[in-house]
């Protein structure tokens, strides 16, 4: 699919960006691979670790706040992927300004820039704090996810495509608990702080977050939400397998921080319908037509949740130890 294609990735020089790069290179030939962001050195360090394929990948050093900027990388683009954003809750609760900014005016720019240069298909990266948010980072991110859904009502029959892909925390990425608790670990720490014994979260690791973005890229007929389908696992199983026997001390959940991860509410099970190994929530607007639904999907009962605290899926001890070595090798 992404064969002689260009391919733009805001933020494209995060975790998300890198990881994108070596999956489209090692089973596609893309055409173009643009990445654009405003970090002027991460590209450079970008651009020498990709020496060998500069044929193909580009640079472009520009905001998502530039709206005349991306209408300039776009040119020529046939697919987007919106990976940039304030993530940081702290951060974005003390510069809300700068959150809206990003967040939300950069998303508004995202889809502008898109219908005006003719781009085929746009995947939004999203994020569990969009679903009854509880911060500002959230709040920001829920306004981003409607305006690409309701953004297809402009693109017209033939028009530009959007689509959001939602997961949470990416497992080792950077701000995570793992890098967290390892860093005590290798400090010679015997006791790693939890903020709630109660607190699960889903896993995901980077290759599953890009495979559901190029399954929505191939798929998506405009307004879904992917869903990838991910184990739970408990906080304090977590730091068990990463330091056996270690001391626990629950030090309090902090403010914007929620116990579980939340994917799917009860109010979305409506238009959620359940794929082998993803869920897709349609949208709701009069514009929307049902022929337009993936084939395979079953509907889910009125009143499922899906939530990492009452998951069907969990990782034991074991498994966690097991996946720390696996999945964690692509950070």
């Amino acid at each position: 699919m992404l064969n002689n294609k260009t391919i733009l990735v805001t933020g494209g020089t995060g975790s998300f960006g890198h990881h994108f790069v070596d999956y489209v290179l090692a089973h596609y030939m893309p055409k173009k691979i643009i990445i654009y962001s405003r970090d002027e050195y991460k590209q450079f360090v970008m651009q020498n670790q990709y020496k060998e394929h500069s044929k193909v990948l580009r640079f472009f050093i520009g905001d998502v706040r530039d709206e005349e900027r991306l209408r300039m990388a776009m040119k020529g683009c046939d697919y987007v992927i919106h990976a940039a954003a304030l993530k940081q809750v702290p951060a974005c609760e003390y510069n809300p300004n700068e959150a809206i900014k990003t967040n939300i005016n950069g998303a508004m720019n995202v889809i502008n820039a898109s219908l005006a240069t003719g781009v085929e298909k746009v995947v939004a990266l999203s994020t569990d704090k969009a679903v009854n948010p509880i911060n500002l980072y959230g709040g920001t991110k829920l306004v981003s996810d409607k305006l690409f859904c309701a953004a297809n009502a402009y693109g017209g029959e033939d028009g530009t495509r959007f689509s959001v892909v939602r997961y949470g925390n990416v497992a080792g990425s950077r701000g995570s608990v793992i890098p967290f608790f390892q860093n005590l670990i290798d400090k010679g720490e015997k006791e790693l702080p939890i903020t709630d014994f109660r607190m699960t979260r889903f896993w995901i690791s980077l290759e599953q977050g890009v495979e559901l973005v190029i399954k929505a890229l191939e798929e998506s007929k405009g307004g879904e939400t992917f869903i990838s389908k991910i184990p739970s696992f408990r906080i304090t199983d977590l730091a068990e397998a990463m330091l056996p026997g270690c001391v626990k001390k629950e030090v309090g959940i902090r403010e914007g921080e929620k116990l579980h991860e939340i994917m799917v509410t009860r109010e979305d099970s409506l238009h959620t319908y359940e794929y082998e190994k993803h869920f897709i929530i349609y949208p709701h607007y009069n514009w929307w037509r049902d022929r337009d639904m993936i084939p395979g999907g079953k509907l889910v009962d009125q009143e499922f949740e899906y939530s990492s605290g009452t998951n069907t899926e969990w990782l034991s001890v074991e498994d966690l130890r097991a996946k720390l070595k696996t999945d964690l090798d692509e950070h």
